[in-house]
């Protein structure tokens, strides 16, 4: 912690009835904690001083949902977020392997929910030979990986039509990712520059979800130079053990009492269903091509038995509990194992919904921990697969209606760790020239921003010491040009200084 004095700031409303000065003033940090806001301040001897010049200070930003291991690591992968077809990925394929022959690759973002065809292992045999290849899909849920890849990773050889590795037997072959490239790319150096990548977009906080690691390995990084931003550290079923042994509960710093309050036990993580892309979210309804499908709905990836149980271990254990839920009949699902147990927490994604549950979870005091950045992704598809339901899909304007806490984050690396194309999308909820999608769910920039600031109220004495200054109006007040506008305009915010605890994490002013 350290203190600070940010001269001539503009303070921003995050709820209708706030009411910022109508002029810049003076902000001073102390302790950690804002102490002061005025007109004028004096500043305290040997205290560090900003000159905001009338630029916009907000509550620091957070991501709600991140696995920062994996958008490290995606940061250095061989990009193919781009590919249009299966025939052009292999083409990037081969003439990526062509340049470094012999050389184990790991790709990382196709999205083939729209192709017209399922892929093989042969087809990239053809272009990789022995060269092992894993190609992680942009939902994280499978990968496509070639017959080199398979036998190094110990899994069987793919037969049939669908010849990719899907969800729980992708998941465990993602921990051994290692062993094809000598190295898991997530080194305290790399990130630490992830972390600092991320507080130069005024984030100050993450909750991350990664599916490897644990209390050690973050101990571990936050000790060579990770101590950047404020962290909580979710656990999956396989770590739950060792977080109950440490005495851990969720808010309480990893280190135990006295131990630095950035780095905090957060949620129990639980995964209770697949995605869209893959077509293993659960649904209430088939699938337009149930048909070709072995779950012609999705299925869950737990009993309600299993579901409860897990709850009912985090809940007594003093964790919150996080539960990936996609489709409408795990929400649902979910929402049964909460009521019955008592636990408390978020639905993370609540992708598809239906009103009355959405009315459940604001009687269950549940958080809906959603990623506006995947509309912009899953708009065609949703309308090609789930056709019928676009208008309870990313229904964020039916959680606010029914007072239901909404939160914001990205799923990084399924979409950027970039907080401004969450706030985006979720006001205009359209990347292109097309007209917003289902815009009767659209935020307005002050609902996006307030559900991305941990449900802090505007800058105040008594506020956290966690602080973004922007360089533009996060409202987009006097922007010209129509929806479309705004929605570049929101893109386009950059933070001139970040702060955490007042000390300065981030500084481009």
């Amino acid at each position: 912690m350290a203190d600070l004095l940010i001269r001539g700031a503009r303070l921003v409303p995050l709820t209708p009835g706030d009411a910022p000065p109508d002029h810049p003033v003076d902000v001073r940090v102390a302790e950690g904690a804002v102490v002061e806001v005025a007109e004028r301040l004096e500043r305290p001897e040997g205290v560090e001083e900003v000159a905001a010049e009338g630029r916009w200070l907000v509550p620091g930003l957070w991501d709600q949902h991140v696995h920062l291991g994996q958008w490290t690591l995606a940061r250095q992968r061989f990009d193919l977020a781009g590919a249009t077809s299966p025939e052009d990925v292999v083409a990037r394929v081969g003439a990526r392997i062509a340049e470094g022959p012999g050389q184990p690759l790991i790709g990382w973002g196709h999205r083939p929910g729209t192709w017209t065809r399922g892929v093989t292992v042969a087809e990239l045999d053809e272009v990789t030979g022995v060269t092992p290849v894993v190609l992680i899909a942009g939902d994280a849920h499978h990968a496509w990986l070639n017959s080199a890849a398979l036998a190094a990773l110990g899994l069987p050889p793919r037969e049939g039509e669908d010849q990719v590795v899907r969800e729980n037997e992708w998941f465990a072959a993602y921990a051994l990712l290692y062993s094809l490239t000598g190295t898991d790319g997530t080194s305290p150096a790399a990130y630490a520059d992830t972390l600092r990548a991320t507080a130069a977009q005024g984030v100050v906080g993450v909750v991350d979800l990664e599916f490897v690691g644990g209390v050690e390995d973050w101990l571990d990084r936050w000790g060579q130079g990770c101590d950047l931003l404020r962290v909580r550290m979710a656990t999956y079923v396989e770590g739950l053990e060792d977080v109950v042994h440490r005495g851990l509960r969720s808010g309480m710093p990893l280190a135990g009492p006295g131990g630095d309050e950035r780095l905090v036990m957060g949620p129990l993580k639980i995964i209770s269903d697949g995605s869209l892309n893959t077509r293993t979210a659960w649904c209430c309804e088939p699938y337009a091509d149930g048909d070709r499908l072995e779950h012609p709905r999705g299925a869950a990836n737990l009993t309600g038995h299993e579901l409860r149980h897990q709850l009912t271990r985090a809940n007594v254990s003093g964790l919150e509990v996080a539960t990936h839920a996609i489709g409408d009949a795990a929400v649902s699902a979910a929402l049964d194992a909460y009521a019955a147990t008592g636990a408390f927490g978020s639905i993370e994604h609540a992708q598809l919904v239906r009103r009355e549950d959405v009315r459940r979870m604001a009687q269950l005091g549940l958080r809906a921990s959603v990623q506006p950045s995947h509309l912009l992704d899953d708009r065609d598809l949703t309308e090609l697969i789930w056709p019928g339901c676009a208008e309870r899909s990313f229904a964020f304007r039916w959680m606010l209606d029914e007072g239901v806490t909404l939160v914001l984050g990205s799923d990084a690396p399924v979409s950027p760790l970039d907080p401004w194309l969450s706030i985006a999308a979720a006001v205009h909820r359209s990347d292109d020239d097309r007209d917003a999608w289902t815009p009767a769910h659209a935020l307005t920039p002050q609902e996006a921003l307030a559900a991305s600031v941990d449900r802090q109220p505007m800058v105040q004495p008594g506020s956290r010491g966690d602080l973004a200054l922007l360089d533009h109006d996060p409202l987009a007040r006097g922007v010209e040009g129509g929806a479309g506008a705004v929605r570049d305009h929101l893109r386009g915010v950059t933070a001139a200084l970040t702060t955490v605890g007042g000390s300065v994490v981030h500084r481009a002013v």
